[in-house]
């Protein structure tokens, strides 16, 4: 019997309106026992291959059994493939007295098999579009492989270069990161959660995760209420409006509580004011977790705060599953708050269509036609390719001629087919990406001679997910033949930047220079040949004032994903003209970090000479980035003329029209990002210098100008009060529009 007899009367293959969703789940709800309530709160993760027995001489495994056939579980993660999941389910399925089915999750950040660029990377595409159809095709391949949870999109706003996970998010911004929350929201969920190839998304860490104390990961989180509600919480209320299934809280603190125990932010703002209906999951013990930061004496005062505080599903601290049946039992917890959560988990399931077919999922058919397909791969490619940012061109010695007499490909990334996989690559095959010696391989003529030499190792030692990385300080071997292929060959490109389990979760960075000797490689090398074009991988933003300084190109590629190699030639030698643009800020020094765009002027923002230190400033750096926010090159030259406001003056609740007129000065087709920022001059409190607030990215062909028209309304124009109030104030503001943060045309208008 696949499911039981209740479960099988209730369902049928039909769309149902939401009251006989509620209907369906009232009902199951009246059957179920506390401690089966309690089970539905439960997330383990995996013990053993569930594609066979349990190993009897593994107690976790054994234990693990039991609870499952006792319904003591909810959810698993990391079980991975239509027969493991189908096994573990026909476990709980056909074993517990009710037969609800499980929800399986994992870490489908940007892609499953197939991978796409790092999260940072696609929003440097500034095209939403691209993470909409990267995360359908990953939700495609993980459904198709059992899987219908991911833990993903991470929406944390990231400003500090040291912190590991800032590839793992959309940037610095809290407009362009909303932008691409929805988007990947779309991307997973598609039209209808019960499609059996899309999968719940989880909007991740909520909140405040990513302004952890000088970087570090895990750290604790001291920010202000201006601060939380108009950086951090904005892409969160995105995600939330574009209908996201779940939720997850965070490791750390704010102003010193646990957000995994903060009603504040789970009960009051996200599922009071903001009306959401799905569940929220804790992040791996982040509810044993508030112990440990001090604000519980124990296990079960940690079940005790997270239940209250609206965290519904408790990933592996066993919190919930030891604690909460007592303290229903001993009046400290009412079970209202239990059937709460647990209403909330079996809405999402019945969404997903689970009590219609537990199996859906697990369709092997599928798990062999769906994943790593050569479409995939296209798609993936393309994604790639528009992620890529071409900061420097000098003298355009980009694109390359694909005839050119001679190349050099030299560094330790050149011939790497791992790094460019990226972290969290789910279960992409190890070496499996197009490396850029294979790209550069297949792109160029049959008369030009490539010269390929690795120059020196990135790292010795350990490299994977876990432990701690070890960096090649010592091993020059290679120069001499990087040196001879350098100087034999017209111009240089030269891979470097970071090995992929550089940037990601716990690699915190307290410098983010070019590590190992690759900045002994590139002055060898300009010794010989000072035709270099840098090609950075890499998930973080890096300081490379010298690099910059003396290259004669740099091209942001990132961790590019399974076709890195194919994307990044094609941008080299022209068969795409690069169009990204910065999400991220990147500073001269980590002294700098964290460094943004829409910082707050101070009461003295400029110096009155350049000796002059009674002000805002480093005495031995500019406050200036070495590439701004927004920035990004092209192979063709784009003009900004004629901004024009249709209004000088509105009043409140007007929408107010920006039109500006872009002209391709260049002779290759090419797109551009066109950017709109805007000031509140005076305010009652202090508004950024500047903050995004519209961006369009268009095709111009070669000599045409296109008119580029924006419409800004309260939505744009306003903020929230520290209280979480939002606020459109009268007065004067700002309105800036051009390619980048930083080179702008400029206009204002007043608010009556």
């Amino acid at each position: 019997m696949l499911f039981s007899a209740f479960i099988l009367a209730s369902c049928t293959n039909n769309p149902k309106p939401a009251s006989e969703e509620d209907r369906f789940i009232d009902e199951l709800l009246g059957k179920m026992t506390l401690a089966e309530k309690v089970g539905q709160l439960n997330q383990y993760t995996s013990r053993w291959e569930m594609t066979g027995p349990a190993p009897t001489e593994n107690k976790g495994a054994q234990d693990l059994l039991q609870e499952l056939k006792s319904g003591m579980v909810g959810s698993m993660l990391n079980v991975n493939g239509a027969e493991a999941t189908r096994k573990a389910q026909q476990t709980v399925v056909e074993n517990t007295r009710l037969g609800i089915p499980l929800i399986f999750g994992y870490d489908v950040i940007h892609g499953y098999k197939t991978m796409f660029p790092i999260p940072l990377a696609e929003a440097a595409s500034w095209n939403p579009e691209l993470a909409r159809l990267s995360s359908q095709i990953a939700a495609k391949e993980a459904a198709a492989s059992g899987i219908n949870w991911t833990f993903a999109p991470m929406v944390d706003v990231g400003r500090d270069a040291r912190w590991g996970r800032v590839m793992e998010g959309a940037g610095e911004d809290p407009f362009l990161g909303s932008e691409f929350a929805k988007a990947r929201v779309q991307g997973f969920q598609g039209e209808d959660l019960a499609d059996e190839l899309t999968i719940a998304a989880c909007a991740k860490h909520f909140a405040g995760y990513a302004f952890s104390d000088a970087g570090r990961d895990y750290n604790s989180v001291e920010i202000g209420n201006e601060t939380l509600h108009n950086i951090v919480l904005p892409p969160f209320k995105a995600a939330a409006e574009e209908g996201v299934a779940t939720f997850m809280n965070g490791f750390n603190t704010i102003n010193g509580l646990p957000v995994t125990a903060s009603s504040y932010l789970q009960r009051d703002l996200l599922k009071g004011e903001w009306g959401f209906d799905g569940f929220v999951v804790s992040d791996w013990n982040s509810i044993g977790e508030i112990e440990i930061h001090g604000a519980a004496a124990n296990l079960k005062e940690c079940a005790d705060r997270a239940i209250k505080a609206g965290s519904d599903m408790d990933m592996e601290a066993r919190a919930y599953i030891k604690h909460l049946e007592e303290l229903v039992k001993e009046g400290q917890v009412d079970e209202t708050l239990i059937t709460e959560a647990v209403r909330r988990i079996l809405r999402i399931k019945y969404r997903l269509g689970l009590f219609d077919d537990p199996y859906k999922y697990c369709n092997a058919e599928n798990e062999k036609k769906l994943i790593y397909t050569n479409e995939n791969r296209a798609a993936a490619r393309k994604v790639a390719r528009e992620s890529m940012v071409l900061l420097k061109n000098n003298k355009h010695i980009l694109p390359l001629a694909t005839n050119a007499k001679s190349i050099a490909l030299i560094g330790p990334l050149a011939n790497d087919k791992d790094s460019p996989l990226g972290n969290w690559r789910a279960k992409a095959e190890s070496q499996s990406a197009v490396s850029l010696l294979e790209g550069m391989q297949a792109a160029i003529g049959q008369t030009t001679r490539l010269n390929y030499a690795e120059g020196c190792k990135l790292s010795i030692g350990p490299r994977n997910f876990t432990d701690r990385m070890i960096f090649n300080e010592s091993d020059r071997s290679g120069f001499t033949k990087a040196v001879a292929a350098a100087r034999k060959s017209e111009v240089v490109v030269l891979a470097i930047g970071e090995d992929c389990y550089q940037s990601g979760e716990g690699r915190s960075m307290t410098d983010i220079r070019l590590k190992g000797l690759q900045q002994e490689l590139f002055d060898a090398i300009y010794q010989v040949n000072k035709n270099i074009v840098v090609v950075l991988m890499n998930g973080r933003p890096l300081a490379i004032p010298e690099i910059a300084e003396k290259s004669a190109a740099i091209l942001e590629a990132w961790h590019a994903g399974s076709e890195a190699g194919h994307a990044i030639a094609d941008v080299l030698f022209g068969k795409y003209n690069p169009s990204g643009k910065l999400p991220v800020t990147f500073p001269r020094n980590v002294g700098q970090c964290p460094i943004f765009y829409n910082y707050k002027n101070t009461g003295r923002p400029t110096g009155m000479t350049d000796a002059w230190v009674l002000y805002s400033c480093y005495n031995d750096a500019p406050n200036s980035p070495q590439f701004p926010f927004g920035y990004g090159l092209s192979y063709s030259t784009f003009n900004y003329d004629n901004l024009v406001l249709d209004q000088s003056s509105i009043e409140k609740g007007d929408k107010l029209k920006v039109k500006v007129s872009v002209t391709n000065k260049g002779e290759l087709d090419g797109e551009e990002v066109v950017q709109l920022y805007i000031r509140d001059i005076a305010a009652t409190y202090a508004r950024p210098v500047k903050e995004l607030k519209g961006f369009e990215k268009v095709m111009i062909k070669a000599g045409e100008t296109k008119e580029v028209e924006f419409t800004l309304t309260e939505k744009e124009l306003g903020y929230y009060f520290p209280c979480g109030k939002y606020v459109v104030e009268p007065g004067e503001f700002q309105v800036f529009v051009g390619s980048n943060s930083v080179d702008v045309l400029q206009e204002q208008f007043t608010i009556k």
